[in-house]
């Protein structure tokens, strides 16, 4: 039997059954894994055999998943057997402290803590463990079933062959891990992602552009050749001579902001916080909001891996 084979026949927990935890316990049922979510809210908890069917409809599989998730309202012994447990609890260090706290009393021995923590370092959240050689990060991103990677952070404390065994876990439910190899804050992606957005927010704010015209810009320059190239991979092609050339122009004028610029403040202190209340840099409709996030999914899910 395959490690592969054999990491499906065990079961693996989520902490958090919200849209990230669902989904992610829908990757796992998928493959053949039993999986325990342990979900709070009542509303949430009621509704995740419904978000894991949709899914499922999502990705063009059969409803089976749906019989291999469980939930719960606590953290207890049901955990103890799961080869992995991986929190999907909302950004709150301290939140994530205390389940990783309780994660450490419950589980067995050999069980994987993972982090789906976005930019949090994986060490700030295992610090009130006690075995803090299995503490890993796991960061999906959303929607994970279509956008499959998976970055593995391994924080100084986590032991090599924690790192290695959730690698081989991911890749066994079709996920693309990622070995990220210092515990640095966004790990590689979001700090790729937030340094984009930090200059996008500050063309606006300074009233080169609005918003739409910043979007309009990413999608149909050089975001629509970011899935076939990479950035890096784009400067050997078109030569780092020209890319010095150019940063010797430009660098010197990219905003620097160390702290969240003004407009960002300004809007969620006044309530605009994005498409899910109708207004943030642009105004959304309900229509216009879904309608995004369908088109969004069904592109994921026909791209083909690179």
């Amino acid at each position: 039997m395959s490690m592969a084979d054999s990491a499906r026949a065990e079961p693996v927990g989520v902490i958090g059954g919200g849209r990230m935890g669902a989904a992610i316990a829908q990757i796992f049922g998928g493959a053949g894994h039993d999986v325990v979510v342990v979900e709070p809210n009542e509303t949430i908890r009621a509704g995740l055999p419904a978000r894991v069917a949709e899914i499922c409809r999502a990705r063009g599989m059969a409803e089976d998943a749906v019989a291999r998730v469980s939930a719960r309202v606590t953290i207890d012994d049901a955990l103890a057997a799961c080869a992995m447990v991986i929190e999907a609890a909302p950004e709150k260090l301290e939140l994530k402290q205390e389940i990783f706290e309780r994660l450490d009393e419950v589980c067995g021995a050999q069980t994987i803590l993972a982090t789906n923590t976005s930019v949090i370092p994986v060490a700030d959240i295992g610090a009130r463990a006690r075995r803090r050689e299995r503490v890993v990060g796991t960061h999906f991103w959303n929607p994970p079933y279509a956008v499959r990677l998976v970055e593995v952070v391994q924080a100084a404390a986590t032991s090599a062959e924690v790192a290695a065994r959730t690698m081989a876990l991911m890749k066994s439910v079709g996920q693309m891990p990622v070995h990220v190899r210092r515990d640095v804050p966004g790990f590689i992606g979001n700090r790729l992602q937030h340094a984009l957005k930090r200059e996008a927010i500050a063309l606006v704010e300074n009233g080169v552009c609005d918003a739409e015209t910043v979007d309009f810009v990413i999608r149909n320059s050089f975001g629509a050749r970011l899935g076939i190239m990479g950035t890096l991979e784009q400067s050997d092609l078109v030569g780092l001579d020209l890319t010095l050339d150019i940063h010797k122009v430009i660098l010197r004028d990219l905003d620097r902001s160390t702290e969240p610029q003004k407009l960002l403040v300004d809007l969620v202190a006044t309530g605009r916080t994005g498409a899910s209340v109708g207004r943030g840099f642009r105004k959304w409709s309900d229509a216009e909001r879904d309608e995004l996030r369908g088109r969004l999914d069904k592109a994921l899910l026909g791209r083909p891996a690179n």
